[in-house]
């Protein structure tokens, strides 16, 4: 069983796209198209239905047919408060957790986290590379949402924070490394453009 039946994907577009002169990401055209088609198309095979985390352009973000909601915590607190509002709209046992700005993301990332997180018993099953964790790429048991609830209203926003009261398995991806880059300036749109 690879758990896809059991996964909502949520797609985290709630960010402000600082480092990209303040514009929505998921929106910008890599290869002529918005980067979360991209994001759409490698992800909706992975799992039973598919969430949209957006706090702007809701109604652009709702044409590909999926569920739109913005953060309830206000004042863009972060990729959390995007996992929060997805938990607790998700109707499955486990939320998969992208970022709209990878348009590269595995075609196996559910699995391979599905599997770690069913071996391990963990509450979170979080994508890295070398040493370098990915905590936007998780699949997170829809059970932890009261524990997420409590760290936000304690103040808590930092994501690493959270993990490390968590019970979480680190999954390596060193054989496709590449899969988790995320374009988050103008100049590392520009390179992947020029890559294809």
């Amino acid at each position: 069983m690879n758990g896809v039946n059991d996964t909502t994907g949520l797609v985290l577009a709630g960010g402000q796209g600082r480092r990209m002169g303040g514009v929505d990401k998921g929106l910008q055209l890599l290869r002529e198209r918005p980067m979360v088609e991209w994001v759409l198309e490698r992800l909706a095979p992975q799992v039973a239905d598919i969430l949209i985390n957006a706090n702007q352009n809701q109604e652009v973000y709702a044409r590909y047919g999926h569920p739109v909601f913005g953060d309830e915590i206000g004042g863009f607190a972060g990729p959390l408060a995007g996992l929060h509002a997805g938990l607790k709209r998700a109707a499955r046992p486990y939320v998969l957790t992208v970022p709209c700005d990878s348009p590269f993301l595995p075609m196996d990332l559910q699995a391979r986290l599905h599997r770690a997180a069913t071996e391990a018993n963990a509450d979170l099953a979080v994508a890295k590379t070398g040493d370098q964790p990915h905590p936007v790429f998780a699949l997170v048991r829809t059970a932890v949402l009261p524990h997420l609830e409590a760290f936000l209203q304690n103040g808590g926003r930092k994501i690493d924070t959270w993990y490390a009261t968590l019970k979480v398995v680190e999954v390596p991806f060193d054989d496709e490394a590449e899969a988790f880059s995320n374009i988050n300036t103008r100049e590392e749109l520009r390179e992947h453009e020029q890559r294809a």
